[in-house]
């Protein structure tokens, strides 16, 4: 959460970070771009291939049947599963165990796999819009592929670059950028860049701090934070140089 990192980088908050990863986990391939029907047969067959599994990541309650329908037909050889939240507890509980023992290859879903899942033979994620998810979700969304050796493959797909907004297109850029494993606290750092760091003991968490600059609104929390816990701030000491020379920008 962009506010709980702005205190942490201000001293209000303490910060550890996790930057070993499990013995012999991999990075995360990760894929940006636009979607296309021959790349998602052609990740979802060589998952298959390799006796994996793959999430298919499709958010509309609505029209996930659909779409489930849709993949049956391009990949005709392949078991698919269909998981949401509004199914029955019942019904969900034995479809995501009948996906753990194996018995489907492709999962299309919604946003509830995006935590609390580790099914480490499902190494292909495809994510059909991923320009509709937070930075912070579509993180945690890939986690859940790569938890095993196997080298793992995520898709983070939208319709179109013109359908983009400047910010979904930050948000994947930053996706795309840090694959390495341990990138969390690169990535919520970028998330804090997009999002602004709200406001930061207040109970509303919106605005921003562009109108004083990142780097004075850092200092000047810091310093409220010294004051407020007694420390003894180090004088500023303000100092003007005069040279003999004429120095300038030229036109």
């Amino acid at each position: 959460i962009p506010r709980t990192l702005q205190m942490s980088l201000a001293g209000v908050r303490d910060l550890s970070v996790l930057e070993t990863p499990p013995e012999g986990r991999r990075p995360v391939r990760t894929y940006v771009g636009e979607y296309d029907e021959a790349l998602v047969k052609s990740a979802l067959e060589r998952e298959h291939t390799r006796s994996g599994q793959a999430f298919f990541l499709h958010n509309r309650v609505e029209t996930i049947d659909e779409t489930a329908e849709r993949l049956r037909g391009l990949c005709p050889d392949l078991r698919f599963a269909v998981a949401h939240g509004q199914l029955d507890e019942t019904v969900l509980e034995e479809r995501m165990l009948a996906f753990l023992r194996g018995e489907a290859d492709v999962l299309v879903c919604t946003s509830i796999i995006e935590s609390g899942i580790d099914i480490p033979q499902a190494n292909t994620l495809i994510v059909e819009r991923s320009d509709h998810f937070g930075l912070a979700q579509l993180y945690q969304i890939r986690g859940r592929v790569g938890r095993s050796r196997d080298r793992a493959y995520a898709y983070l797909m939208y319709p179109s670059a013109a359908a983009l907004t400047p910010e979904a297109a930050q948000r994947l850029t930053a996706l795309a950028d840090y694959t390495e494993l341990g990138a969390g606290v690169k990535v919520a750092l970028r998330d804090l860049e997009i999002r602004g760091a709200g406001n930061l003991l207040g109970g509303e968490q919106s605005g921003h701090i562009a109108d004083v600059g990142f780097d004075l609104y850092l200092r000047l929390v810091g310093e409220a934070v010294e004051e407020f816990r007694g420390d003894k701030p180090e004088p500023e000491i303000e100092m003007r140089i005069e040279l003999p020379v004429e120095a300038h920008l030229p036109t």
